[in-house]
């Protein structure tokens, strides 16, 4: 069998090492040196917050008004219990398994948080969710309108 992309010389290395006057009879190389591009450089992503459930604004859109209810807001949500995930010895205990806002499966170890309605959810799919709507997703009770009241007054 033959090589249907062979080249005119013996040594395939010498492709490697071709000279510039060959690079220029092809087109390339003719270009004029261009500056090397800028060093990578990461950037922040902006935290996005929802100041009412049909509102998305970055965090450096919002009032301060806003910015003050989401502080607070915030304040709520790290007071509400957190604890991880531990399905129990006995496998058919009638625990919920499963987080209703992700539909993830809980797995031992995972990190959840408890509202006072007793539905437990994913840490972080909980968090995010608070951040829209202060009610739980299950039963849609409000996480604690009084505390929310009382908070927001002082």
């Amino acid at each position: 069998m033959g090589n249907c992309l062979k080249s005119p010389t013996s040594d395939d290395i010498s492709l490697l090492h071709e000279s510039q006057s060959d690079r220029a009879s092809f087109g390339e190389g003719t270009e004029p040196d261009r500056e090397p591009p800028p060093p990578y450089q990461e950037q922040v992503p902006v935290p996005v917050y929802h100041p009412t459930p049909s509102q998305t604004r970055l965090a450096t859109q919002l009032t301060e008004e806003e910015q003050i209810r989401i502080a607070q807001r915030i304040g709520l949500i790290q007071h509400l219990p957190k604890g991880v995930y531990d399905p129990g010895r006995d496998g058919s205990e009638k625990k919920i398994r499963e987080c209703v806002i992700c539909m993830m499966d809980f797995v031992y170890g995972d990190p959840i948080r408890f509202l006072p309605c007793m539905h437990i959810y994913h840490l972080d799919c909980i968090d995010d969710w608070l951040m829209r709507s202060f009610t739980c997703p299950s039963c849609m009770e409000p996480v604690d309108a009084a505390l929310l009241s009382s908070y927001e007054t002082n």
